[in-house]
């Protein structure tokens, strides 16, 4: 079966998201498009560079995750060495270690920039919060003046993981006919969190997608479950900032999906683990990325194509009254 996919963001949850690839790789599935905010954009690229789900499952076993998460001697003092990197940074961490990994395994692939894969692979979702709009990349580096062929792969992942306040927001500086009379500070957009403004873009694959051509389904891979037994507790202000994240990027679960999306939609139990859960042991790791699997089993198991298509044509009609 040939099929779209989409992954949600949620953090290092975003291990279970193999998981539910190694299911669909099982059925028989392949990937014609793939999209992904913030964790899910690291799905997507590895799936769009050519790697398999068991190959996926070595990388996330054998990284360090917590290795994100280095910074400056100075920046580590008690109290006012976090807070002073969040003043001049606008984050705790830089996020150059993050887009440092993701470069090496790309490449390993022979995938450095966008215009290494095939057109139309893979869109990463991130938000501009200079613009205050949503990024589809590479679709809408153009429109900044950008190449889209020529941009970093690597660097758009950065851009969609970058969870506001936990990691530095990415500068773009706009080309110099864009930047032309601009002053100085003016001239660089402030690129975050794709899950800011989207965080599951089902919607990615629909325009353009009439009733009469012969459809390739989209399916949703989608992380569930906030820890609703470990309430955050608010201590202060950088307890509070973690809360705001966790809340912002976790606050997802299936309550949420609307009802016409959910026929085409995997959701994957997280198992209590956050999103910003650096630290997590390969232990728990291998239960996410386990969880994943059972999911897409349970949904490819009962998977029914004509089912779909009249699921998708109902909603489309229900967008169009």
């Amino acid at each position: 079966m040939l099929m779209n996919g989409v992954f949600e963001g949620g953090g290092v949850r975003g291990i279970s998201l193999a998981g539910a690839v190694r299911a669909a790789e099982s059925h028989g599935a392949r990937f014609n498009q793939v999209a992904g905010t913030s964790s899910g954009s690291i799905i997507a690229s590895l799936i769009a560079a050519g790697y398999t789900a068991e190959e996926m499952k070595v990388i996330i076993l054998e990284t360090s995750f917590s290795s994100f998460l280095k910074r400056a001697p100075l920046f580590n003092a008690a109290f006012i060495g976090p807070a002073l990197r969040v003043l001049v940074k606008k984050g705790l961490y830089s996020g150059e270690a993050m887009e440092e990994w993701i470069r090496r395994i790309l490449l390993e692939k022979g995938v450095r920039t966008f215009g290494d894969l095939e057109q139309g692979k893979l869109k990463i979702i991130a938000s501009d919060i200079t613009g205050g709009k949503i990024l589809v990349l590479p679709d809408d580096l153009p429109k900044i003046g950008l190449s889209s062929a020529k941009f970093e792969v690597a660097k758009a992942v950065r851009m969609s993981c970058s969870i506001p306040y936990f990691f530095d927001p990415v500068l773009l500086r706009l080309p110099t006919r864009l930047a032309k009379g601009k002053k100085f500070r003016d001239q660089f957009l402030h690129i975050v969190d794709g899950g800011l403004l989207s965080n599951f873009p089902l919607w990615l694959f629909d325009r353009g997608q009439t009733s009469t051509e012969k459809r390739i389904p989209t399916v949703g891979f989608q992380m569930v479950g906030k820890n609703s037994n470990q309430p955050h507790e608010i201590r202060g202000p950088f307890s509070m900032l973690q809360a705001l994240v966790e809340t912002m990027l976790s606050a997802h679960d299936e309550r949420y999906i609307e009802q016409s999306n959910r026929y085409r939609t995997i959701k994957i139990p997280t198992l209590g683990i956050s999103t910003t859960q650096f630290h997590i042991e390969k232990e728990e790791s291998l239960l996410l990325y386990e969880s994943g699997l059972r999911s897409g089993n349970h949904f490819f198991e009962d998977w029914n194509a004509q089912y779909y298509e009249e699921q998708f044509i109902k909603y489309q009609q229900a967008h169009l009254n």
